[in-house]
């Protein structure tokens, strides 16, 4: 699979305070400029009595008073000093400006930022909430209407009408239950939070495997996660549990990948612990044009992005799919 470059609508950067940073010592450097020429015209007009020869030339013109043109060239040279001047300065002001407005920018992304993970942590509880009330309250019913229904059965072999009623009643409540229990899975991660998170995305892989029979699922895992942070816990698992859906939708591969591993950072360069997720398939591709209309592919792409993290594809027609996310692990760790 060659590979290409990430598409820079992936990356996910701060914003530098001013797009074009001016070096200090370059005013300075442009009047030593304006000196240099200065003298060297003067040197010049010494040497050739450019002057004189001026003079010469301009006295059978004195009618048009070609002598007095110095002073004209000197009131245009002054004056346009000043107009560069008032440029410089208002220069100065729109760039204050612009700088100001760019760091009042990054302040409304940087809350619209924590906002958008305020706003997923809260979704991730009220899932987590409303599975534990599907499994406790709406899973204790159905057990007990499957008990009462069984209760109701005859001796066996009976074929009267309560048998087929509680038969039909059985059947009913596990269908049920296989329901709820998609419902539960769906909701909240099977096994996150009593087993962590290897164990679910292993659940989860294993899942797939069973559905795709011609598919080929392999994850290898490097680094210890249980001390992981829960909310990159959960971005993680839907990251992955995205990517295999899309998988099993549009690649038609024969065989995935998926690698889970901690990537330790140097202390001396100042980088900290990450995350490095990558998953790839053998199917069929995807062309550039395909990412921005997938809402699965920006759903990723947002999680990575709250969570700090860069996440790049890299795909051709016809030579499968490398999907890979880096997330910081954060200070916690």
């Amino acid at each position: 699979m060659s590979p290409k470059p990430p598409d820079p609508t992936t990356e996910s950067f701060p914003p530098e305070p001013g797009i074009f940073p001016v070096p200090p010592d370059a005013p300075w450097r442009d009047v030593a400029v304006v000196i240099a020429a200065t003298a060297a015209c003067t040197v010049l007009a010494d040497r050739y009595q450019l002057s004189e020869r001026l003079y010469a030339l301009t006295r059978t013109f004195e009618y048009v008073q070609l002598d007095e043109l110095p002073f004209s060239l000197l009131a245009l040279t002054l004056g346009l000093m000043w107009l560069a001047w008032r440029r410089f300065r208002h220069a100065g002001r729109a760039l204050a400006a612009h700088r100001h407005a760019e760091a009042r920018l990054a302040g409304v992304l940087a809350e619209n930022r924590r906002l958008a993970q305020e706003h997923l942590r809260i979704q991730e509880n009220e899932r987590k909430h409303l599975a534990r009330e599907l499994h406790d309250e709406l899973g204790q019913y159905l057990n007990a209407i499957k008990l009462d229904a069984l209760a109701l059965r005859g001796p066996p072999g009976a074929d009267t009408g309560a048998e087929v009623g509680a038969a039909a009643i059985v059947r009913s409540v596990d269908h049920l239950h296989e329901v709820v229990s998609a419902m539960i899975a769906r909701l909240r991660p099977v096994g996150l939070d009593e087993l962590g998170l290897i164990a679910a995305i292993e659940h989860c892989v294993d899942q797939w495997q069973q559905r795709q029979g011609g598919t080929r699922f392999s994850l290898a895992v490097e680094g210890d996660f249980d001390e992981l942070d829960e909310n990159l816990a959960v971005t993680v698992y839907r990251i992955v549990q995205e990517a295999l859906t899309n998988v099993s939708k549009h690649a038609h591969a024969t065989q995935v990948e998926v690698e889970l591993q901690l990537e330790r950072g140097p202390a001396a360069a100042g980088a900290g612990d990450r995350l490095r997720l990558r998953i790839e398939d053998d199917g069929v591709g995807m062309t550039e044009a395909v990412p921005a209309q997938r809402f699965g592919l920006r759903g990723m792409r947002e999680r990575v992005e709250l969570a700090g993290g860069l996440l790049t594809l890299r795909s051709a027609p016809g030579q499968g799919l490398c999907l890979e996310a880096r997330l910081p692990l954060g200070a916690d760790r």
